[in-house]
């Protein structure tokens, strides 16, 4: 009897400013993940980056500078498969594939697409992102997902593809479970605690970038926006900016948060403020410093080595889903 190997995917967009969110609601699970699962499978998802109007020259080096930092916070390519989405064809042949059993109500029903669409205009490629994510985690036949609250409309969508798909070809692909980090799986912004951190917020002191210099970080932490009162407590309905400040801190100091409060709840914001920065500071200098190590053509070539062994898998799921849907040659 045969154990069936336990794989997890996920996907980035090439920003190449990636900030504290990033990391504490994502990335760090990426890598405690490549403990936990049989098989850990990156991929920057360049194609989705494509749906809304950008530079070609920031988004050629975007991508790069998003593959160092996945590697810098601890992406093995020898244990994880990393590469970029856009050298492996068979996702956007899959994503055609399921397009045609995809509904057009459910694609309209997106509340990204909606919220992307106001800001970037309508475009096919916006529309049919779901469908394209939905490949990018079945061409690989992964049993788990991590996503964050803006992406589980995404993955619903994934599941109910994945039972038409079984229902009417065949049992092809495992229903993709989600995944969710107990604690910091959203991120808030340091100047409004009610929105999530995000790089295209047009103030740069909203968010902390993963190779930010100490001072910058100890600046824009010292600058969070916080609230009137001098006692430090863990509640989002009165104290949203505290309430944020205390899932950081926990998150890089690796204490409770009620452990944090009670050493923290007296003493003004000030003291508060700087042990977060401190704890902030220690846990991202080993990613800033092995970012600023890693050389271009090295990681280039991790790429196009990850790439290659991409094509060869996802080749292996499209001749079984070929012959599924009728394509096979015969």
């Amino acid at each position: 009897m045969t154990t069936e190997v336990k794989r997890v995917f996920s996907g980035i967009q090439p920003t190449g400013e990636l900030h504290l969110g990033n990391y504490v609601g994502a990335l760090s699970n990426w890598v405690k993940m490549q403990d936990e699962y049989d098989e850990t499978i990156y991929c920057v998802v360049d194609l989705h980056a494509m749906t809304v109007p950008y530079d070609v020259e920031e988004f050629h080096a975007a991508r790069l500078q998003t593959a160092k930092l996945l590697l810098a916070v601890g992406i093995d390519p020898d244990r994880s498969l990393l590469y970029y989405q856009s050298q492996v064809p068979q996702h956007a042949e899959l994503a055609w594939i399921l397009g045609t059993i995809t509904g057009i109500g459910q694609l309209e029903r997106m509340t990204q697409y909606k919220e992307k669409a106001d800001k970037a205009g309508q475009n096919l490629g916006l529309f049919s992102y779901p469908v394209l994510m939905a490949a990018d985690i079945l061409v690989h036949r992964a049993h788990a997902v991590p996503v964050g609250d803006d992406q589980t409309q995404h993955l619903e969508l994934t599941r109910d593809l994945v039972e038409r798909f079984n229902h009417r070809f065949g049992e092809i692909f495992p229903l993709p479970e989600r995944i969710t980090p107990e604690i910091g799986a959203r991120v808030m912004s340091l100047q409004d605690p009610t929105s999530k951190m995000s790089k295209s917020d047009p103030n740069p002191n909203s968010r902390i970038l993963l190779v930010d210099d100490p001072d910058v970080i100890r600046k824009r932490i010292k600058s969070a926006v916080t609230d009137s009162e001098t006692t430090v407590a863990y509640d989002w309905d009165r104290k949203p900016g505290i309430s944020n400040l205390l899932e950081i801190f926990s998150f890089f100091s690796g204490r409770k948060i009620d452990d944090l409060v009670d050493e923290y709840a007296e003493g003004g914001y000030g003291r508060f403020k700087e042990a977060v920065a401190e704890a902030v500071i220690d846990g991202l200098t080993p990613i800033r410093t092995r970012y600023k190590q890693l050389d271009d053509a090295e990681v280039a070539h991790i790429m196009e080595r990850g790439a290659l062994d991409a094509r060869a898998r996802a080749e292996r799921s499209m001749v079984e889903i070929r012959k599924a849907v009728g394509l096979a040659g015969y």
